[in-house]
C-alpha cells in the first residue's frame, strides 16, 4: 500500500514537473533518422513556455511562419548556426538546399518534420540541435526556412490559406529583413 501511495505520489511529481516546463507534446515527435521518439527535456529550459512552443507542441504548427515581426531574429540565428552548412538563403552548400519544393526527408515539408530533424538531427553531418537552439529558436529558425522559400506558395504546406494567397517567393536580390540581436515578446524574447 505504502509503495503505491509513493509511486503516485512519483508520477503526479514527474507529471507535474513536465507541465510546469511547458514541453509535453500532444503531437508524437520521432527522430527523422531512428524514428524513436524526441526526448524533448533533452532541450534547454529557456525557451520552453513561449506561446510558440506551446502552440507548436499541441498543433505541429508554427505560429511564427510569415510574422514579420519575428523574421530578424529568425534571420539571425539561422545566419548563425545553419547558414553555414545550408548557405546563405539556404540554397545549400555542404548540406541540402531547404528553399525549394525538394526535401531530402519529405517529412520536412511540415512544420512537425522539419521540428524533427532540427531537434534529433539527420544523417551525415546534421546533428541534433537541442544543445544549440532551445525550441522557441528552433521554431524561429524554421521560419526563417520557410519564409526564403522559392518554389509555387499553393505548394507550401506549411502556410495557411491566406498566407498562401499573399506569399511572394522569395527572391535574394530584392530588398529584405536584416539580421536583430533583439527578442521581442511576440517572437518569445524577454516581456520587457
Amino acid at each position: 500500500m505504502r509503495t503505491t501511495s509513493l509511486l503516485k505520489t512519483a508520477a503526479a511529481l514527474v507529471t507535474v514537473g513536465t507541465l510546469a516546463w511547458g514541453a509535453h507534446a500532444a503531437i508524437m515527435l520521432t527522430n527523422t533518422v531512428t524514428g524513436a521518439p524526441l526526448e524533448l527535456s533533452e532541450a534547454p529550459e529557456e525557451g520552453r513556455d513561449t506561446e510558440a512552443v506551446k502552440t507548436f507542441l499541441a498543433t505541429g504548427t508554427n505560429i511564427y511562419n510569415e510574422k514579420a515581426v519575428c523574421l530578424p531574429k529568425a534571420h539571425e540565428l539561422f545566419l548563425s548556426m545553419c547558414s553555414g552548412c545550408h548557405g546563405h538563403y539556404a540554397e545549400g552548400k555542404i548540406g541540402p538546399g531547404l528553399n525549394d519544393s525538394y526535401w531530402t526527408y519529405p517529412k520536412n515539408e511540415t512544420d512537425q518534420g522539419l521540428f524533427e530533424t532540427i531537434f534529433g538531427g539527420a544523417q551525415g553531418q546534421m546533428g541534433p540541435m537541442y544543445g544549440a537552439l532551445n525550441m522557441n529558436e528552433m521554431l524561429l529558425v524554421m521560419s526563417w526556412v520557410r519564409h526564403v522559400y522559392k518554389g509555387d506558395p499553393q505548394s507550401a504546406t506549411w502556410l495557411t490559406a491566406e498566407q498562401r494567397s499573399t506569399f511572394k517567393p522569395f527572391n535574394e536580390n530584392a530588398a529584405h529583413v536584416e539580421p536583430a540581436d533583439e527578442l521581442l515578446p511576440q517572437c518569445g524574447g524577454p516581456a520587457g
